[in-house]
């Protein structure tokens, strides 16, 4: 499958994002690459506005089939979620490079690593930036580099009333419903939502569609509804719905062959309603690239009724996110703020991508000359002509939600974010 076509469709249908016939080519083409998650959003906004496209509801069969492991109907399929104690790292940390040895093999004349080795300290606190996560220890707030403001919000709208949850009774502040994190793709979502689960001291039990759809009539409500149950058994339990918008579809738009998965979403609307009766240890995050694609009734108050902006990575954590991802690599001469000031709109993922690419570099001349040289800022300056920031076409679209969609005032973290870019 070619990757650079789904990468061009995906951006011409940011940019164009009511280009059903568009949207279709690219739902058609990630099925044909098995990204079957990213297929399925598309769908589901084509039969939003188009909910007799017989083509859409059709591939809507195919994709659900391939999430279900290509199942016949009327076969189960058990979930397979796991629940971690919160959150513990999945990998082993890489070796450090062996710079003694580096410098014997160049002469000795290999550069440091970082043109500056330094630790910030932010002007607010006065903190130290906080150390990478180790291994096997809870990831936490401060953890994430940077996004002060995503943080203060965090604490706000849902970690401090959870701590202090007599102080917030007494001031009226409700400690029901759950959390949305909402923003562009790649920006990290799912490690905050790690974060707020270290801040907690909870278990950290993550949801896909994967793990809950199935193809037996009333199996995938079975399979939510025992997720959520387990997730209770195991309290403190911070349970996180990955991609929620492809769970919480607009009811209104699933008739024909697709009306069967309205009771997926009733049936998510039922356990959250019953969290908020009884939420003794139980705390819900979700997170989704586009929350105006998510059913109405899931952002009433009591269920997903609070929702934080998870911005791009801005300076601080950009240089945290390059740091992490350069210093387990042989490097020379790494200026990492010149980096960061010509990264701004790079998501966490584009920044890796860029590390990556820039190894790539230095890889392929190591083989060439049949010696190992180090990633340098030749190397890092030609993966930036390549690797430009993903999140623009997403912000783009996000402007016209703001614009003509904010009547109650949704998204106006959002609107602040884009003033402070001029983007409107």
């Amino acid at each position: 499958m070619n990757e650079a076509l789904i990468a061009s469709l995906a951006r011409a249908v940011d940019l164009t994002p009511d280009d059903l016939e568009l949207r279709m080519h690219l739902a058609q083409l990630l099925h044909g690459a098995n990204r079957q998650a990213e297929a399925l959003t598309h769908l589901n906004a084509v039969i939003q506005n188009d909910p007799g496209n017989t083509a859409a509801l059709g591939l809507l069969g195919q994709v659900t089939a391939a999430l279900v492991g290509g199942s016949a109907p009327g076969t189960q399929r058990k979930p397979e979620t796991e629940t971690a104690a919160a959150p513990a790292a999945t990998t082993a940390q890489a070796q450090e490079y062996d710079w003694s040895a580096a410098a014997a093999q160049f002469d000795n004349s290999v550069a440091a690593p970082f043109v500056e080795q330094h630790i910030d300290i932010t002007e607010e606190s006065g903190e130290l930036e906080p150390p990478l996560e180790p291994a096997g220890e809870p990831v936490t707030l401060a953890d994430v580099g940077g996004l002060q403001a995503v943080k203060d919000r965090l604490n706000e709208s849902f970690l401090a009333p959870m701590r202090n949850a007599a102080i917030a009774k007494a001031f009226g502040k409700s400690l029901r419903g759950g959390l949305l994190l909402y923003g562009p793709p790649g920006c990290g979502k799912t490690f905050v939502a790690r974060a707020v689960a270290g801040e907690l001291q909870a278990n950290f039990m993550a949801v896909t569609m994967t793990d809950i759809l199935d193809s037996h009539v009333g199996g995938t409500e079975k399979n939510l509804k025992a997720l959520f149950d387990k997730a209770r058994e195991n309290a403190p339990t911070v349970l996180f719905l990955d991609e929620v918008d492809a769970l919480g579809l607009r009811r209104g738009s699933l008739t024909g062959s697709a009306s069967w998965l309205r009771q997926m979403v009733n049936q998510l609307l039922l356990e959250m309603d019953s969290i908020s009766a009884n939420n003794d240890g139980l705390y819900v995050l979700a997170a989704t690239n586009h929350p105006w694609d998510l059913d109405e009734a899931l952002l009433r108050p009591g269920r997903l009724d609070r929702a934080v902006l998870v911005t791009p990575p801005d300076a601080a954590a950009r240089e945290s996110i390059l740091h992490h991802h350069l210093e387990r690599r042989p490097i020379a001469g790494i200026d990492l703020k010149w980096i960061m000031s010509q990264t701004d709109g790079f998501s966490g993922a584009d920044l890796e991508h860029l590390c990556t690419t820039a190894a790539e570099k230095a890889m392929m001349l190591s083989i060439e000359r049949n010696e190992v040289l180090p990633v340098d800022m030749g190397h890092i300056r030609q993966a930036l002509s390549e690797v430009k920031p993903s999140t623009l076409p997403w912000l783009e679209s996000a402007r016209n939600v703001v614009r003509f969609g904010n009547e109650n005032g949704r998204y106006d973290d959002l609107a602040d974010y884009l003033r402070s870019r001029k983007m409107i």
